[in-house]
């Protein structure tokens, strides 16, 4: 405890814990619509239980994607650990509202899929687990379009199959 000028007793506990609630009552004016709508989206479980990239795409998508040199990614020629290959992607293209990666030779093919709120950078990188060598997809969704980028990936080790 430390004793103040006016006799008041104090801890450093009350002292973070009275700094922490100014703090959270200062953000009360900030948007934070868009954290709330993307935490209530619906879950694309059947999407997740694909086992090929194109049956995963429909799935989520409901439509097929169209290769594009605006869809930039970012994978290793070669992958010495299959459980953690660093992929990243990055976008020059408007309106974009969801990045997906899929590995075609996954038991699985849908890694992960993110909704990008609006106003926010479409850039994501990742660490994706591959069973094998196999080509890495990238999907982006933008204006109502889909636009892709494949990338093959060797695998040496590891990865979904040991």
């Amino acid at each position: 405890m430390t004793r103040t000028d006016n006799g008041f007793s104090a801890t450093r506990r009350l002292i973070l814990q009275g700094a922490g609630a100014v703090a959270l009552v200062g953000l009360g004016n900030l948007p934070f619509a868009p954290a709330f709508a993307a935490a209530n989206d619906k879950y694309p479980e059947e999407a997740f239980k694909q086992k090929t990239e194109a049956d995963a795409i429909k799935s989520l998508y409901g439509k097929t994607a169209e290769a594009s040199d605006k869809v930039k990614m970012d994978a290793p020629e070669i992958a010495e650990n299959g459980a953690v290959v660093p992929v990243s992607v990055s976008t020059t293209l408007a309106d974009v509202t969801s990045i997906s990666f899929l590995v075609a030779e996954n038991p699985v093919a849908l890694v992960a899929s993110y909704k990008i709120p609006a106003g926010t950078m479409p850039n994501v990188a990742n660490r994706i687990k591959m069973a094998k060598t196999s080509n890495v997809i990238v999907v982006v969704e933008a204006g109502g379009k889909l636009y892709s980028a494949t990338k093959e990936v060797k695998v040496t080790v590891g990865g979904c199959g040991g």
